[in-house]
């Protein structure tokens, strides 16, 4: 099936594009304006206080308020440098986590009798609460002397390797068999039928497991800031706003919205990435 993302082909007209862009730009757009306007209709109807739901206005305003100390800088920008740094250590674990995952999927897949032993063990592995297992990290790695950013990374990573591991693992075996018994026909090697018909045809499923392992990357992170004493980080930034929700509510809701963002950019920059590499010649949604 062909892609439906925009195509930019040599001599079509700018403007073409760019209403390509804008239909998949508006219904997004009028998402959030329909939250925007339930919100303070709820507040307008409900009579909710502000200690429960601010005005959208309130949080502008604080949005774009100094900082008490230090540099003085824009509440939102200080907000902002502590998601780059969260960002970091989510890509360094979404890097190792994806590692991780492909090496077990080319494993399972050459190997089904380490499929049926260990992926049992795979599959639980996730049903802990990662608010369990950050502590527990944190913990062991500190005592072997490592730095406090890589129990953070492991964390991150923990989250990541198994949508990637899954969906690569059925990526790799969604070749059909006339694909498989043609190669055999050619005499190709099993490295050469990896390369050439396995990999490409498990990118779409790989990339669609990127996208979710993004987002969990972004969620491992913020929570291994807590228990790892991090000093920066919106996960340290919304445990101080929660601190003070009572003075200043609206800079609770800042952080969260700020944290929403990063994990949404870090998915648009897997879609990016999609696109760049199978989107051009078009490619089979998974099913």
């Amino acid at each position: 099936m062909a892609s439906d993302a925009p195509r930019f082909v040599p001599g079509e007209a700018p403007t073409g594009a760019v209403r390509a862009i804008a239909r998949r730009a508006l219904p997004a757009l009028g998402v959030v304006t329909l939250l925007l306007c339930c919100w303070e209709g709820a507040k307008l109807l409900f009579a909710i206080p502000d200690q429960r739901l601010p005005h959208l206005g309130a949080i502008v305003e604080t949005m774009l308020s100094r900082t008490q100390g230090g540099s003085g800088n824009l509440l939102v920008v200080q907000m902002l440098a502590n998601a780059w740094a969260t960002f970091r250590i989510a890509f360094g674990g979404f890097a190792i986590g994806t590692g991780l995952g492909l090496l077990l999927a080319v494993i399972f897949l050459q190997a089904p009798v380490l499929e049926r032993g260990l992926l049992p063990y795979v599959i639980g592995s996730q049903t802990v609460p990662i608010l369990a297992i950050a502590p527990m990290v944190v913990v062991g790695l500190g005592r072997i002397g490592a730095p406090g950013w890589a129990a953070r990374v492991v964390v991150a990573a923990y989250l990541t390797f198994f949508p990637v591991t899954i969906g690569m693992l059925r990526g790799l075996r969604s070749a059909s068999p006339e694909s498989l018994s043609l190669m055999r026909s050619y005499a190709a090697n099993p490295a050469q039928t990896f390369w050439k018909l396995r990999l490409p045809a498990s990118l779409p499923y790989l990339f669609t497991s990127l996208k979710i392992a993004a987002s969990a990357s972004v969620i491992g992170a913020i929570v291994a800031e807590l228990p790892a004493g991090a000093r920066e980080g919106i996960g340290v930034m919304i445990l101080n706003a929660a601190q003070f929700y009572n003075s200043r509510p609206p800079a609770l809701y800042l952080a969260i919205l700020i944290a929403g963002l990063l994990g949404v950019a870090f998915y648009c920059l897997v879609a990016l990435a999609e696109y760049l590499v199978v989107g051009r010649r078009g490619r089979a949604r998974p099913g």
